[in-house]
């Protein structure tokens, strides 16, 4: 029997785990490298071959210190949970079994396992984090304050890291590749035009500016790039407040225009993540 998922998950990944079960998972056990598979859900895309080959030089020399977290599979294999990167690098040190802690758990728990985990290592660039963030409000129907309580992080933080997945593709690679930093992204993300963010991003680059730089930069050109419309200020109050719980409910742009009475409401998504996103939510609603 699973225990109940807690809810305070800044404590550490103790408290996602359920109690063991002893006759089925026997505590910590060795299992040969070759009957584990890694999570193809795992927030974490990029594995830096260097760190990945001083780990391997340390785990020929210590051993692995700490246990990976899998889950049972059919046919005798195990999925990673936790832990891949240290997987990965005792195949590169010739292992041919690891350490692993068992543990049977549902798809959401393996998510906000191995999201959890990596968070709080910091082993995830920031649009890794977002794209994981994301994946969990997919999953669970989360909305953002519901998410940032179950990883411990303030609504706003959430908010700002969802923020970057509307920069243009390019722009999330060059993050990815760690090209730009968290600060420079943050700054981009906060431009209205596509076209601008990429042209900045590159000079960015180019010319290795940093955030106060980039911040004047984005500053100086935002009369060329953003030109709301006046009606946007004359939005009442709660007018406002509706638009920021769809943009937040929704995790897209969202603009309301008009009166209490009749008005509009545009998403814009900018990726087929989003889009994707968008259609599974929209379709979690009309199932109810």
């Amino acid at each position: 029997m699973m225990a109940k998922k807690s809810h305070g998950l800044g404590r550490g990944l103790d408290a996602l785990l359920p109690e063991a079960d002893e006759s089925l998972s026997g505590g910590v056990q060795e299992i040969a490298i070759g009957d584990i598979d890694p999570n193809p859900d795992q927030p974490r895309r990029v594995f830096q071959e260097e760190s990945i080959a001083q780990l391997a030089q340390s785990i020929r020399e210590q051993g692995v210190l700490q246990p990976i977290l899998v889950t049972p599979e059919d046919g005798g294999r195990y999925r990673i949970v936790a832990g891949e990167r240290r997987w990965r690098a005792s195949r590169a040190a010739g292992l041919d079994a690891v350490p692993c802690l068992v543990r049977d758990l549902d798809v959401i728990q393996q998510m906000e396992i191995a999201l959890v985990e990596n968070l709080q290592r910091e082993d995830l660039n920031p649009i890794e984090a977002a794209r994981g963030i994301r994946s969990l409000m997919q999953q669970c129907g989360y909305t953002q304050e519901a998410v940032a309580n179950r990883l411990s992080k303030s609504r706003p933080a959430v908010a700002n890291l969802l923020r970057l997945l509307t920069l243009p593709e390019e722009v999330m690679a060059l993050v990815e590749r760690g090209a730009l930093s968290a600060g420079h992204a943050r700054v981009l993300a906060g431009m209205e035009d596509d076209a601008a963010k990429l042209a900045l991003a590159r000079e960015t680059v180019d010319k290795g500016y940093s955030v106060r730089q980039l911040e004047a930069l984005a500053a100086s050109r935002k009369p060329e790039v953003k030109k709301p419309a006046p009606a946007r200020h004359a939005l009442p109050t709660e007018l406002r407040e509706l638009e920021s719980r769809v943009r937040e409910t929704l995790g897209v742009r969202a603009t309301l225009s008009g009166t209490v009475k009749k008005g509009k409401i545009i998403l814009q998504y900018y990726s087929q993540e989003e889009l994707e996103h968008l259609s599974d939510l929209l379709s979690r609603l009309g199932d109810e």
